[in-house]
């Protein structure tokens, strides 16, 4: 990887994680990257700007009304001199600052300032992410066009576990590298669609109807599109897992909701159906939660079929994909029935597994899957499903040359 002659200006927020900027201003500085760093108020407190320019070989800057500097208006050159902006960690804080559009320190005015990309690396506690106003600030900055890369889910400094991490560097850099330097994949100029995770179906405000899904296959399969050059429309379900970077997420709930979005999402060039929709929905959802009255029978539910959103995107039409892929995930008779299913709902491929229990499939990291097309079926091994991903792209993007 090479970003010889490209700038990045990278600004340091204040947490725990600041220590790893230091071993992304290594990689960056080692792929040829000039780098300027820039501290927020608490940075201050994590590392020191003596570390970071020592690495970056650049002066780190930190104040707003530094007389040398702002006597050039520093601030709106810095925000202007570099190709890519990139924050990193990015807290809470400061990217509910940049959505607001507050700038009241050095690194959140050079942010407002800039009419360069920007790249966010979040990191903090999970139920900070998870905060509705978290993510309403990180819907709000998506909107505006920023970048996000990670969070990551482990372990955290605060003794908890969950979404929150920081990208580890190297995940950072090829970031980076995908908007200074993008490559030109064997997808670029086309339009992928793909769904994943489960759907919910409400019964009352706090139950519903659902598939198992981790949606860990969907996602990695639109990071894979993504990679080869796609430009890619992912419509989720409910997932604890980070967006994909490079790709436009469209989160929902319900199946009509889910079909609503792909509807939206058209024309496309190539469509993937890898989300677990739930086949029903109740007839009526209640208002209120419904309570268990002792020695009282169990309430009835009246259940109507959802939307069938494969078999409703791949029906002959103006708007239908060239290429249009489904799952079939079975615990008997597959092949029979992955291969049923592809005629019945005029898909083009099918992408079958078998998710008996004993599998691990199901939320598992391997996915071991049968490809059934016009030509016949293919048995891959069990990969990863990062790796069952790229394959499938690259078998994608051979169909469609």
């Amino acid at each position: 990887m090479t970003l010889a002659g490209k700038r990045v200006l990278l600004i340091v927020s204040g947490g725990i994680a600041a220590y790893k900027a230091l071993e992304l201003i290594r990689l960056l500085r080692g792929a040829g990257c000039e780098v300027t760093p820039v501290l927020s108020r608490s940075a201050a407190q994590f590392v020191t700007p003596l570390s970071l320019q020592a690495l970056a070989e650049s002066k780190a800057y930190s104040d707003l009304f530094s007389l040398t500097d702002d006597s050039e208006m520093g601030h709106i050159q810095l925000s202007r001199s570099a190709d890519l902006l990139v924050v990193a960690p990015a807290s809470a804080d400061i990217l509910a600052r940049m959505a607001a559009g507050i700038a009241d320190d050095l690194a959140a005015t050079v942010l407002l300032a800039t009419d360069k990309p920007v790249l966010v690396a979040p990191a903090m506690n999970v139920r900070m992410w998870h905060h509705p106003a978290t993510q309403a600030n990180l819907a709000t900055l998506a909107s505006r066009g920023v970048h996000q890369v990670g969070p990551d889910e482990g372990p955290m400094a605060c003794n908890e576990f969950g979404l929150g991490r920081l990208a580890e560097p190297p995940a950072i850099l090829a970031a980076i590298a995908r908007l200074l330097a993008p490559a030109s994949g064997k997808l670029t100029g086309k339009h992928a669609l793909v769904t994943s995770g489960p759907t919910h179906e409400p019964i009352d405000p706090v139950r519903y109807l659902a598939n198992r899904s981790s949606g860990r296959q969907g996602h990695a399969i639109a990071a894979a599109l993504a990679a080869q050059g796609a430009r890619v429309t992912l419509v989720s379900g409910p997932v604890a897992l980070a967006d994909p970077h490079g790709v436009t997420t469209i989160r929902i709930e319900t199946a009509r909701q889910m079909l609503d979005a792909c509807r939206t999402a058209l024309p496309a060039d190539i469509a993937v159906f890898a989300a677990a929709v739930a086949d029903w929905h109740v007839a009526t959802e209640a208002t209120g939660k419904i309570k268990k009255t002792p020695g009282a029978p169990p309430p009835s539910l009246v259940l109507e079929p959802n939307p069938d959103i494969l078999a409703t995107i791949a029906a002959p039409g103006p708007h239908r994909p060239r290429l249009v892929i489904g799952f079939a995930a079975e615990t008997d008779d597959l092949s029979a029935n992955a291969a049923a299913k592809r005629a019945r709902k005029n898909a083009d491929w099918i992408v079958g597994n078998d998710v008996s229990p004993a599998t691990g499939i199901m939320g598992g990291a391997d996915n071991t899957i049968h490809l059934f097309t016009a030509a016949g079926t293919e048995s891959w091994p069990s990969l990863p499903k990062t790796e069952v991903a790229a394959r499938l792209a690259a078998r994608i993007a051979e169909a469609l040359a």
